[in-house]
């Protein structure tokens, strides 16, 4: 079954009390420790865990200067992204995080046909673990900085509906930055401007 807010989980374990697994892709609500107790709860974090736990992978690994990760199917415990671990798929971090957003959406999916199917053991996570911060809004600001390989990634790292994009400030607007590419020593990029919100 598939349910999309936390009532339609609940209802939908209403019907379907013992669900042999519970896949949270992208979930954006905080998972209850007690279904986390009472069923197998999995989730997917866009990193080698125990490396990068924690928030904003894609931008987080964008910023190291990443240019591939592996996403991991890990069981949900009460620590964040610290549970055992299902398995891994190795993914490329090119293009922009619209893309690699959806790139990663069929990886889950394939994965999530490979667990109902093998129903393998998780294994415990291996190593020290090191961790992302989500990042804020504010931290959107487009660099006054650097390389335009840099400036390249900030813009495309930031690149997807519900985020916010990369921009800076002029007088009463906000200029916004999507849709970019890099060649011949400069950069182009699609440009959006909007009246500033009061704060």
């Amino acid at each position: 079954m598939y349910v999309s807010t936390p009532d339609e989980l609940d209802r939908a374990l209403v019907d379907h009390p013992n669900p042999r697994y519970l896949f949270f892709l992208h979930w954006n609500w905080i998972v209850a420790e007690r279904l986390c107790k009472a069923h197998e709860c999995v989730c997917f974090h866009m990193t080698d865990v125990p490396y990068g736990r924690g928030g904003s992978p894609l931008q987080n690994l964008i910023l190291q200067g990443q240019s591939a990760t592996q996403v991991t199917a890990l069981r949900m415990v009460r620590e964040m992204d610290a549970g055992p671990i299902y398995g891994k798929r190795p993914m490329s971090l090119e293009g922009r995080a619209e893309d690699i957003y959806l790139r990663a959406g069929r990886l889950c999916w394939d994965m999530v046909g490979w667990m109902i199917q093998q129903q393998p053991t998780p294994a415990p996570q291996q190593g020290t673990p090191t961790f992302f911060k989500r990042r804020k809004s504010e931290q959107s600001v487009l660099p006054s900085a650097g390389s335009l390989e840099h400036v390249f990634d900030f813009v495309r790292m930031l690149d997807a509906p519900t985020y916010p994009l990369a921009f800076v400030e002029h007088g009463a607007f906000k200029i916004e930055f999507s849709h970019a590419t890099l060649h011949d020593g400069k950069l182009d990029a699609r440009v959006q401007i909007r009246v500033k919100q009061p704060a």
